[in-house]
């Protein structure tokens, strides 16, 4: 049976692997704060429908807890230890089964695991605040083995702590004319190619959200990352099938288990 993979924009994806759909860092929003949705549709009602949504990390563009609440009662939400204190809105969410967890634990959803691993980024909720939780990675484990970064720097053990693996969604840029420490950019994210040698790539996390005024300033940042991660990625690890789809389209991927 095939892993279909649904990028939705952003960091937002839909993973159906054994029956089973996982939405990734669900964000359903037009507008966020200073960002606003510039490319891509905003996804319909059925990319809210889910068995399980995972959570990487506090930042508001990842837990958004607007686009949580919209999710179906008794879903299975698996957010970062430590979220609901930092993060008051989710306490509120009564309508759905939360669960905290930390890189190393691992959680069954009908013929599904899904293991925690660790990310390298900053786990506040706010840049100067003092509410963290551990940012997260996520591998889910059916029929075939798909590694969500969240976001993530490079790090020594990335291989190790994450595993064989057959995709790999992968930040490839951000919402904004720079990118801070702990991300990945398309030239990093093809090195992560080299370290986890997976079967096939996606590119997420890019071309969707933007500041609002901002639209002059490095535009090649917003428009260019997901071609450059797909040149880079033939150069640097030519044995990964990298699909850079659409907002709202599909790739349906066979993995040999």
């Amino acid at each position: 049976m095939p892993v279909e993979i649904t990028w939705w924009g952003h960091a937002t994806c839909t993973v159906t692997d054994s029956d089973v759909r996982v939405l990734t860092d669900p964000l359903f929003a037009r507008r966020l704060a200073h960002l606003r949705r510039r490319r891509g549709a905003l996804p319909p009602p059925g990319a809210w429908r889910a068995d399980v949504a995972l959570v990487s990390h506090l930042h508001a563009d990842h837990l958004h807890v607007p686009s949580l609440a919209r999710l179906a009662p008794g879903t299975r939400l698996l957010v970062p230890r430590g979220a609901p204190r930092s993060v008051p809105g989710l306490r509120r969410l009564a309508h759905l089964r939360v669960s905290e967890v930390a890189p190393g634990d691992e959680t069954r959803i009908g013929d599904l695991l899904v293991r925690v691993v660790p990310a390298r980024h900053d786990g506040r909720r706010l840049p100067l605040g003092p509410h963290h939780s551990p940012a997260l990675g996520f591998v889910v484990e059916g029929e075939g083995r798909t590694y969500f970064a969240g976001d993530t720097g490079l790090f020594d053990e990335m291989a190790k702590e994450v595993g064989p693996v057959d995709v790999a969604l992968l930040p490839v840029g951000g919402w904004g004319p720079y990118l801070g420490e702990g991300h990945l950019d398309a030239g990093r994210a093809a090195e992560a190619l080299t370290r986890l040698a997976p079967r096939s790539a996606v590119p997420v996390h890019y071309g969707t959200y933007w500041p609002i005024g901002l639209d002059a300033v490095r535009p090649h940042e917003f428009h260019t990352p997901g071609d450059e991660f797909v040149r880079l990625a033939a150069e640097q690890a030519p044995g990964v099938s990298v699909h850079r789809l659409g907002h709202g389209e599909s790739v349906r991927l066979e993995v040999a288990r």
